[in-house]
C-alpha cells in the first residue's frame, strides 16, 4: 500500500478558483491523499463549492475556522488535521501538474530527501501561461532561504515521519517563507526536484502582489520570528529589495 498524502489548502474567498484546485488533485496519477482544505471564514461561495467536492470524493475534507484569522493559523489547522506520511502544500489558487505527486514521491524515496520542492510557472488570473519558469536549486539552506525564497509554496512536500508536524508561525504574509526557516532548523536542505509540476497564479489584488508592503512582514519575520540582529535584518532586506528591484529571481 502506498503511503499517504496529506495535502494543505489554506483558502479565503477562492470560490472562483478552488473547483479548478480541487480538480488539479484528483488529476493525480498517485491518487492515495487526502485533501485539507481550512476555510479562514470565506464570504463567497467557497464553503459550498468544497462541501459539494467533499459530497463527491471522501478524500476531500472541510474545516472552516471559527474567526477569521489569517492564512497561518488556517494552514496549521489543516496540518493537526493531517494523517498523511508526507504532507504537500496548495494554495487554493494554484495547480498541480498531474504527476506531482508521484514524480516528487519517487525523487524523495530514490533519494531519500525528507524535504524537497519543484520548478514552477506562472500563470495569469484566467489560466494562460505567462511563459515564466520558476525554477528551483539543488539544494536550498537556512541562509539562502534568508536571502531570497527560491521556494514556490505550492510546490513542497515533506516526510512527516521522519520530521515530525509544525505549527506555521503566525504571521500574516510570509508565513510559508517562515514555516520552511523553521524546518530547516531541523533537516539542513530543502532538495529541488528541476522539473515544472505546479502552475501559480499570478493575481493582482492578492496578498503577496504588493511588494512595498511586504518589507514590514520581512522585518517582522527576521526580527520578531528569526531573532536576527537589526544590522542582519536590514542586510536581508536589502538584499531582497534589489533582487526584486532588478528582476534577478
Amino acid at each position: 500500500m502506498h503511503k499517504l498524502v496529506s495535502v494543505i489548502t489554506p483558502t479565503f474567498n477562492c470560490g472562483a478558483y478552488i473547483l479548478e484546485t480541487i480538480r488539479s488533485v484528483q488529476a493525480q496519477t498517485f491518487d492515495n491523499w487526502e485533501m485539507i482544505i481550512a476555510d479562514d471564514c470565506s464570504a463567497d461561495d467557497t464553503k459550498e463549492i468544497v462541501g459539494q467536492a467533499c459530497e463527491k470524493d471522501p478524500r476531500i475534507k472541510y474545516v472552516r475556522l471559527k474567526t477569521n484569522s489569517g492564512a497561518a493559523v488556517a494552514r496549521t489547522e489543516a496540518m493537526k488535521l493531517a494523517k498523511g506520511n508526507y504532507m504537500a502544500f496548495l494554495d487554493s489558487d494554484d495547480l498541480w501538474k498531474p504527476e506531482k505527486l508521484e514524480k516528487q514521491l519517487a525523487f524523495m524515496e530514490a533519494n531519500r530527501y525528507p524535504f524537497t520542492a519543484t520548478a514552477y510557472e506562472k500563470i495569469d488570473e484566467s489560466g494562460r501561461k505567462l511563459n515564466k519558469i520558476v525554477n528551483v536549486i539543488d539544494r536550498t539552506s537556512y541562509n539562502r532561504l534568508l536571502l531570497d525564497c527560491p521556494i514556490g509554496n505550492s510546490t513542497v512536500m515533506y516526510d512527516v515521519d521522519k520530521m515530525g508536524k509544525f505549527e506555521v508561525p503566525n504571521i500574516k504574509k510570509r508565513n510559508d517563507d517562515a514555516l520552511w526557516l523553521k524546518m530547516l532548523k531541523q533537516e539542513k536542505y530543502i532538495y529541488g526536484l528541476h522539473e515544472v509540476l505546479m502552475e501559480y497564479r499570478v493575481r493582482p489584488n492578492s496578498i503577496s502582489s504588493n511588494k512595498l508592503s511586504l518589507v514590514k512582514y520581512h522585518w517582522k519575520l527576521y526580527r520578531e520570528i528569526e531573532h536576527l540582529s537589526v544590522l542582519r535584518s536590514a542586510f536581508h532586506i536589502v538584499v531582497w529589495g534589489a533582487l526584486k528591484i532588478f528582476h534577478i529571481k
